[in-house]
């Protein structure tokens, strides 16, 4: 006989098709997925390969890891097949996945069948136990506690003319832009009112520089922050500076952004955390924010501005503190996890 039949190579039997794909378990870095495929040949099947990438779009990262192989080489194992960490996968992020399967021949090479169709997914944000993680990672540098007195709001003069106009007085809560981490479970879904409460050092008052406009919105602590208020833990984050940011949700008790956040975010003891504390001390609520954090807390419900006092700071509009959509360091050791990017 020719050689090719003593191999076996010619009468070989094209490796199964991997179909129907599904994808399923998915985390902000890591997926399970699993496919059906025809039970013919299904015995010689010794490996798979799995082709992931991510969903192409204009504004994606060109500095994507050219040295992190985009194809999986994957044993055999029974299905589903959990894939994760392999490829750094990021949350949030759209992804394409194909797979092959694939038979190890004795010189090493592999004999594939033909790519299944590409299907299409999403990764998960990160879950409560990334940012416990990131939590524990903030509490680490957010320096000791000095006394504050009041939350303030920076707009410019239209914005307060508007919610006095428009809006019965009260400032509404609008959705949280993509600023901050990646797989930020609040970004485009919580809404809320931005509030800042850091201190001057030598004044225990608040700057009177702000990048977000030349009115300032001020209002006694109490008013938003007491025992009728849940306090939860939303990002940590820099961006390409020495200094990093804490996000906080001031939510009252019940309201729908407490019940967003009891599902997605840490919750903090508002007595005893690291970032900002509310307590009784002889009858008088006193309240601290940690000194070596820029906290921006988020308050979910709306606030009527006769609660406060609007007026016009006399300092600068730095507007190279704007945290507008601001993108986060993804290489600063300080602040990042080590799960998805």
């Amino acid at each position: 006989g020719n050689k090719s039949q003593d191999s076996g190579i010619a009468e070989m039997e094209e490796l199964p098709v991997p179909h129907n794909i599904k994808i399923s378990n998915i985390t902000c870095d890591s997926f399970k997925i699993s496919w059906d495929m025809d039970a013919k040949s299904k015995d010689r099947i010794t490996h798979y390969f799995i082709d992931l990438n991510k969903k192409e779009n204009k504004n994606s990262n060109k500095f994507k890891h050219k040295d992190v192989p985009t194809k999986l080489v994957a044993k055999a194992v029974p299905l589903p097949m959990t894939v994760r960490g392999h490829w750094f996968l990021s949350p949030r992020t759209e992804y394409t996945v194909a797979v092959q399967t694939a038979s190890k021949q004795v010189d090493g090479d592999y004999v594939v069948s033909e790519w299944s169709e590409i299907i299409e997914f999403c990764t998960a944000d990160y879950s409560k136990v990334h940012l416990t993680q990131l939590l524990e990672k903030a509490e680490v540098i957010a320096g000791r506690m000095l006394k504050l007195s009041v939350f303030y709001r920076n707009q410019h003069k239209e914005y307060f003319d508007y919610t006095r106009e428009h809006h019965g007085n009260a400032m509404q809560p609008s959705v949280k832009d993509n600023s901050g981490s990646h797989g930020s479970p609040i970004s485009g879904k919580l809404e809320g009112i931005f509030f800042s409460c850091n201190t001057e050092f030598n004044t225990g008052k608040p700057p009177q520089d702000s990048p977000y406009g030349r009115y300032r919105f001020e209002i006694a602590a109490e008013k938003l922050f007491n025992p009728n208020t849940n306090l939860y833990f939303g990002d940590f984050y820099c961006m390409y500076t020495a200094y990093h940011y804490v996000i906080l949700v001031l939510a009252p008790v019940g309201s729908p952004g407490d019940e967003f956040c009891k599902q997605r975010l840490p919750q903090l003891n508002i007595k005893d955390n690291k970032f900002l504390t509310c307590d009784e001390e002889d009858g008088v609520m006193v309240y601290h924010h940690a000194q070596d954090v820029i906290l921006e807390v988020i308050y979910t419900d709306p606030v009527d501005l006769s609660l406060g006092t609007v007026a016009e700071i006399t300092g600068h509009q730095l507007m190279s503190l704007s945290t507008a959509n601001a993108k986060k360091d993804p290489s600063c050791k300080t602040c990042n996890i080590s799960v998805g990017r």
